[in-house]
C-alpha cells in the first residue's frame, strides 16, 4: 500500500516506511538515540542496526497488510527523512480505536512538523480506516508531546499509574485521546 498525504502549508508528508527506508530510519534513530532515551524504553544494542530496523519496518508493513498498525515517516517535502509517526494496536470489532506514537529529529523540535503530522494523521485514521478513537499515553514531565496532542484537539483523560517502562524506569503517563466526531465539524 503506497499511502502519501501532504501538508504543503508546513513543509511535510507522511508516508508508509518501506524497508528499503531502513537505512535513513536507522541514521535518523542513532542521531537521536541520546536526546530521545528519557522518553524511550531501553532498547538492546542491535536495535540500532540496520538489519533490525529492517526487520521492524518489515513487521509494521506486514502489520497494515493486516489492519494492526500502520508506520509512517515524516518527511520534509525533499524526501528527507525527519521523524516517525505510527498508529498502532488497532481493534475493530465494537472499539474502533488504536493508539498513536510519535517523534521528530530533536534538532527540528518546536517547528510545527510533529503538529502537523499528527494532523495528517488523524485523518488517515478517522477517514481511511474509519476508526472513532486514537489515543495516547504520554510521560508527565514531555510538556512538548502535550502541546503536539493538545494542538490537534486531544483531550486529557486521566493518570495511567507506572504505566510504561520508560528509560529503565516504570513511569506514570496522562493518558489523552480524540474522537472522530471531535474533529469533523473543524473539517
Amino acid at each position: 500500500m503506497d499511502q502519501k498525504l501532504y501538508d504543503t502549508s508546513h513543509g511535510i508528508y507522511i508516508s508508509l516506511l518501506q524497508v528499503q527506508d531502513a537505512d535513513v530510519l536507522l541514521r535518523l534513530r542513532l542521531r537521536n538515540k541520546e536526546h530521545h532515551q528519557p522518553f524511550e524504553p531501553l532498547r538492546d544494542g542491535d536495535y540500532f542496526t540496520l538489519e533490525s530496523q529492517q526487520r521492524l519496518i518489515a513487521q509494521r508493513v506486514e502489520d497494515s497488510l493486516q489492519d494492526r498498525g500502520y508506520m509512517f515517516g515524516i518527511f520534509l517535502l525533499d524526501g528527507t527523512l525527519i521523524g516517525q509517526i505510527t498508529i498502532s494496536n488497532v481493534v475493530r470489532g465494537v472499539g474502533q480505536f488504536a493508539d498513536i506514537g510519535y517523534f521528530i529529529d530533536y534538532a527540528l523540535q518546536g517547528q510545527g512538523y510533529t503538529s502537523a503530522a499528527v494532523g495528517l494523521i488523524l485523518k488517515f485514521t478517522f477517514r481511511s480506516l474509519g476508526l472513532h478513537r486514537v489515543q495516547a499515553a504520554i510521560l508527565l514531565h514531555n510538556h512538548g508531546s502535550r502541546r503536539v496532542l493538545e494542538k490537534n484537539g486531544f483531550l486529557a483523560e486521566g493518570i495511567a499509574r507506572r504505566f510504561i517502562k520508560i528509560n529503565g524506569q516504570w513511569q506514570d503517563h496522562r493518558t489523552y485521546a480524540i474522537l472522530a466526531d471531535d474533529i469533523r465539524p473543524q473539517e
